[in-house]
């Protein structure tokens, strides 16, 4: 049973950030330090969280919750059929995604929110053995 009002949860839910989490704030800062030179949202598909041109490379940072991270992702009790689905869409359309990045020649890295908070410094290293490789 959900401790909140149907209006409550609702209102709560709206306000969770989509763009410029502290997550990605840290890791977007942690790359322009290290010299990678990015851009941040751009309208391309799937709304990659940074895309890195001259390198060709995409980057997602997926939350444990929203991406339905199998070991992470808490399913909420109320509501279950409509949580379920949205989870497995969301799940779907990152697979797509992914895929469609990958057939186009670009290196598409997706990083889980766990991932970030326990090797942070290996996620930003993986980005920059890509940002800096040589294009032949």
């Amino acid at each position: 049973m959900d401790s909140l009002s149907p209006t409550q949860r609702g209102r709560l839910m709206s306000r969770i950030k989509q763009r410029d989490t502290t997550m990605e704030k840290r890791f977007r800062g942690s790359l322009w330090a290290a010299g990678v030179r990015y851009r941040k949202n751009v309208r391309m598909f799937g709304t990659p969280d940074i895309v890195i041109r001259k390198a060709r490379v995409v980057i997602f940072l997926d939350s444990c919750f929203w991406h339905g991270c199998r070991h992470h992702c808490r399913m909420p009790k109320s509501n279950v059929e409509f949580w379920n689905e949205k989870i497995n869409r969301n799940r779907r359309r990152d697979r797509t995604v992914t895929k469609f990045y990958r057939d186009s020649e670009w290196i598409a890295l997706r990083f889980w929110e766990h991932n970030l908070a326990r090797n942070f410094d290996g996620c930003i290293a993986k980005v920059l053995a890509h940002a800096f490789q040589k294009k032949t």
